[in-house]
């Protein structure tokens, strides 16, 4: 059936709609992996977001429970070049395009991802409209639609996606994927903020022998420091992190207090609070495949990424030090303060399906959370 992708700009792209029929808006990128769109499509820091995915095959390994990053697709429509017509995994339950439509997810394929791509770069990213089914008739009255849809700038989306009550995470990874397990029912205990915080994320946290709690992003630093964690965790999410004010403010109140790691959202974050300033870039990093520099060692890692805003390169952090940086343009991937024992990553470490060059990043929240340990002794 026939499918209509609509900008802003008023540029539209056609296509064979698949996944859920409707029409639906968001902010269009552009997705750089060659791998992991089941993980894509159901990162919370994809909310209201279309995202194009830049390999031309999708779908060939169908959908499986183990490799949700969370318990729905949050994606507001999906874009490919080819979808496969054939499933191959032994993992796969089901396909990508059963899985969209039981999502009520809009999907888009037979589209020129090229050109749209190359749109994106020049132009930037910018709203658009998906549609899939008779509103893909009136090509004008979607690209009204676009021009009328909500701007990511000043949006606080963290409301949307964060936890409404905490829990306690003890999952842990596949040995087959990560090795031995660690978990350690009796290990010290880390908090960590849910704004949009993905599955591997803790599971990497409960593979190092961590106790995990998970609250709301609207709980006050005051309650987690009754819990007495050895350390505090802020995650990735989607939105403008400036928009976050609480988060803010909590993170504020929690530096100097206890060990603190964050990253994507949650580095954003973290500068904000030290009284940086964060900005839009134009289209943003969002792939597998992001050369980023690691300024205390020399090494370059290969990375996983997914943000739209960055950390402003003349930001006042009160003394806290770059770490890391982006080699295609310089961006902060990285910031640490040891007095106020912070640090964070812009980019994703955990890193599911993969790279895998910076799980390092875990070891080391693990031995300051085990030195804040020792020092309470």
């Amino acid at each position: 059936m026939r499918g209509l992708l609509a900008l802003e700009d008023g540029r539209t792209f056609t296509g064979t709609g698949f996944g859920a029929e409707g029409v639906q808006t968001g902010e269009l990128v552009f997705n750089t992996s060659m791998t992991g769109y089941q993980e894509i499509l159901t990162d919370p820091s994809y909310h209201r977001q279309i995202v194009t995915m830049t390999v031309p095959h999708v779908g060939n390994t169908g959908i499986n429970p183990e490799d949700l990053e969370s318990d729905r697709v949050w994606v507001s429509g999906f874009v490919v070049r080819a979808l496969s017509p054939v499933v191959s995994s032994w993992r796969s339950r089901q396909t990508l395009d059963e899985f969209l439509r039981d999502a009520g997810v809009i999907g888009l394929s037979e589209v020129a991802t090229r050109a749209l791509v190359r749109h994106i770069r020049d132009k930037g990213v910018m709203r658009a409209a998906i549609a899939h089914g008779e509103a893909a008739e009136d090509a004008q009255a979607l690209v009204e639609m676009a021009r009328n849809a909500p701007d990511m700038s000043g949006a606080n989306l963290v409301n949307d996606v964060t936890c409404d009550e905490p829990y306690h995470w003890t999952e842990q990874s596949d040995p087959a994927w990560y090795g031995i397990h660690r978990y350690d029912p009796h290990g010290p205990l880390v908090v960590a903020y849910d704004m949009g915080i993905k599955r591997n994320i803790l599971r990497m946290l409960t593979d190092r022998g961590l106790r995990v709690t998970v609250v709301p992003a609207t709980t006050p630093a005051s309650e987690v420091l009754a819990l007495n964690p050895a350390g505090v965790f802020l995650s990735n999410g989607p939105g403008d992190p400036a928009a976050v004010d609480y988060m803010i403010e909590n993170t504020r109140q929690l530096l100097g207090k206890t060990p603190i790691f964050g990253i994507c959202l949650g580095h954003q974050i973290l500068a904000l609070a030290l009284g940086g300033k964060t900005e839009k870039m134009r289209f943003g990093h969002r792939g597998g495949n992001q050369p980023v520099k690691n300024l205390l060692t020399g090494a370059v890692e290969i990375s996983a990424h997914n943000h739209g805003f960055a950390v402003t390169p003349d930001s006042d952090l009160s003394g806290a030090e770059v770490t890391h940086i982006n080699l295609n343009d310089n961006t902060i991937e990285g910031l640490r303060h040891e007095a106020l024992g912070a640090f964070s990553v812009q980019y994703h470490p955990e890193a599911s399906p993969g790279p895998h060059d910076s799980l390092y990043l875990f070891d080391e929240f693990v031995d300051r959370v085990k030195n804040q340990v020792k020092a309470a002794e």
